[in-house]
């Protein structure tokens, strides 16, 4: 039997006394590295009045709701700090905001997740140590002064919230805390119960909370849920993305304070993207990947698989002529591909098989659909001669599948795309990362959009398909429960449960296009649900617009919040 193997057998014999060495010694390094008696006198100090601190234990610029939220309080001339990890870049509309401070937390050593099983397992604690100075030292010795405010976003849970729970006690701040989802749920999806850091969370609260131990849980999730129970129940105020989310926990957790509902939406800035920023984007995006024969014939900046220019004289006297392109517009070429986009973190809780057994499923389709038996075997030139004599609608286009994000399971799926492609004539995949500024832009762009997200704990929803619907693009998403909280099936969008259900709604969304009449049909559901036609709670309306209406009543303290 290995030493892993052997210390899992003894665990629950000697878990306990793990966790007290491992406590001891954080609070031993802790009183070393802070001195406590400055830190506690700097956070007596008084509030100032509005002022927030926002944080996020994670890469901020891959955070937007919480951006969204800096936007909102900066917009209201609030004294906001943004508080977390330097990563991707910030939305360009909150780096030209007033009001705004980004405060960076220094990154953990990186060797740690390099380690091995049984080094990582012995350096874990002292990881989640790091964690823990450099958020205490940020929010009580970097920021000016104690903020009115402190808004969490949860997950991640562990140590986040016993953090922000402490030092809300010693500034006198209020803590709200924005319920993305449930933390505990997130950690056993992507660590499993045996990841080392389930089980130095387990340790943890065996010492903490022993005493409210629940024996009917399994171990990794119940100390993580425990966790987030305890220092998640008490709070200012409770934000939620769902009905759902929030009728279970105010039920199951008996959560104390405001709570409400905040579901996400998009900012201004996400809409349906005119020709001249299409053209724009693509003469800029490397699709080289794909194949040159892949897409009709084109040469940039003059034009792009999607759009070519065409003289302004074309034009009636009252249109707009674009000053990018000078004397000429573009205009969506009739031959293009049909463009379907997936945005996703490359997690597992996002099912990468699915979409390349549907794109697999669509390709045969399409040729079936495109070189009927009647017609196999004839030359390429008769087939064009008699192409349209089929009946109109019947033929599928070509799809170009661009996944964009970054992820740990990027890699693997990329490598079993490429060798599904050298095969394939009417698809192709291409990954990407965009800036901030593009990705609405992309989104803008396509036809159809596709969400792989499963929530972890069925009670949250995709941020993704609101980006989508933001920029009028139709969803096919995949089900699960409380999604038809965002999705209407046929409205705005269309929901599968498998590969085959996806690529036949493809086939269905898609046949005829350009001209597609069921596409067509789901884009003007996006249209009435924004318009001012659309029924009292059913009207999509934008970030700002939802954020004045269910958060600044609590911040401003309006009488009536209940």
């Amino acid at each position: 039997m290995g030493l892993l193997d052997h210390l899992s057998a003894q665990r629950a014999q000697y878990t306990p006394y793990l966790g007290l060495l491992y406590i001891a010694l954080a609070l031993l390094a802790l009183l070393i590295l802070l001195n406590p008696i400055r830190l506690i006198r700097k956070a007596r100090k008084p509030p100032r009045h509005r002022s927030v601190a926002i944080v996020v234990l994670g890469d901020v610029g891959r955070s937007p709701r919480m951006m969204y939220h800096a936007e909102s309080f900066a917009g209201m001339g609030w004294e906001t700090f943004l508080v977390g990890y330097r990563g991707s870049k910030l939305i360009p509309s909150l780096l030209e905001a007033p009001h705004v401070r980004e405060i960076y937390l220094r990154e953990p050593p990186a060797f740690i997740s390099k380690l091995p099983r049984l080094a990582f397992l012995l350096w874990a604690p002292y990881k989640i140590l790091f964690q823990v100075y450099t958020v205490l030292q940020t929010l009580l010795g970097e920021l000016p002064y104690p903020p009115e405010f402190i808004l969490v976003q949860n997950p991640p849970s562990i140590p986040t919230l016993a953090l922000v729970q402490l030092c809300c006690w010693l500034h006198g701040s209020k803590l709200i805390v924005d319920w993305h989802n449930l933390g505990y749920t997130i950690l056993g999806l992507r660590l499993g119960k045996s990841n080392p850091v389930v089980w130095v969370a387990k340790m943890c609260v065996d010492v903490l909370l022993v005493s409210h131990r629940d024996s009917g849980k399994q171990e990794g999730d119940w100390a993580a849920r425990r966790f987030e129970m305890t220092f998640g129940r008490k709070a200012y105020a409770h934000l939620f993305v769902t009905h759902a989310m929030q009728e279970v926990l105010v039920k199951d957790w008996k959560l104390e304070g405001i709570k409400a509902v905040l579901h996400d939406r998009p900012p201004a800035h996400f809409h349906p993207s005119e020709t001249t920023e299409i053209h724009d984007l693509f003469t800029r995006l490397d699709l080289t990947s794909a194949g040159v024969d892949f897409f009709p014939p084109y040469r940039a900046p003059l034009s792009t698989p999607l759009t070519q220019l065409k003289d302004s004289s074309d034009l009636s006297p009252s249109a707009a002529v674009s000053p990018l392109f000078g004397n000429t517009l573009p205009r969506l070429r009739p031959d293009r591909p049909a463009l379907v986009v997936s945005s996703t973190s490359w997690t597992p809780d996002e099912d990468f098989a699915l979409l390349l057994n549907a794109m697999a499923f669509y390709e045969k389709r399409a040729r079936a659909a495109n070189d009927p038996p009647s017609t196999r075997g004839i030359s390429a030139a008769s087939k064009a001669a008699g192409a349209g004599k089929g009946g109109k609608g019947e033929k599928l286009p070509k799809i170009l599948v661009i996944v964009t994000g970054k992820g740990p399971l990027r890699d693997k799926f990329m490598e079993d795309i490429e060798e599904c492609q050298k095969l394939w004539r009417w698809v192709r995949c291409v990954p990407m990362w965009l800036e901030a500024a593009d990705y609405p832009v992309l989104l803008g762009s396509a036809d159809v959009g596709v969400s792989l997200h499963t929530s972890s704990s069925a009670l949250d929803l995709p941020m993704k398909i609101v980006d989508m619907f933001g920029c009028g693009l139709p969803v096919c998403a995949l089900g699960f429960d409380c999604l038809d909280e965002l999705v209407k099936e046929g409205e705005n969008g269309l929901i599968f449960r498998n590969a085959l259900e996806l690529a036949a709604q493809l086939e269905a969304l898609l046949k005829g296009f350009p001209q597609a009449r069921e596409l067509k049909k789901l884009r003007e559901g996006l249209e009435h649900q924004s318009s001012a036609k659309a029924k009292d709670g059913e009207r999509w309306n934008t970030w700002g617009e939802e954020w004045d209406r269910v958060v600044k009543p609590i911040v401003i303290h309006r009488p009536g919040v209940q």
